[in-house]
């Protein structure tokens, strides 16, 4: 069956304490190149049938008004698993 996968991130201005915590662990671990962590959710989507463009409408909106919090993310991208 196809999938569908929407990825999320937090929005730039916002504070993301997971990736700094991520971060601090790196450089304790000795991995001391890498300057910023971001985290973010990746949702999967397994689709009925084929993949149309009534999907994909579809699922742009779930992944605003449902996946992701407006006000602190954005929806960075939705693809198809495989395509």
């Amino acid at each position: 069956m196809p999938i569908i996968v929407v990825e999320v991130m937090p929005k730039a201005e916002i504070l993301d304490p997971q990736g700094k915590a991520v971060a601090g662990a790196l450089t304790r671990l000795g991995y001391t190149q890498f300057s910023g962590v971001r985290m973010g959710k990746r949702f999967e989507l397994t689709v009925d049938g084929p993949i149309t463009p009534e999907i994909l409408d579809a699922v742009k909106t779930i992944a605003d008004e449902i996946l992701s919090n407006a006000v602190i993310e954005d929806v960075v991208s939705i693809t198809e698993l495989g395509a």
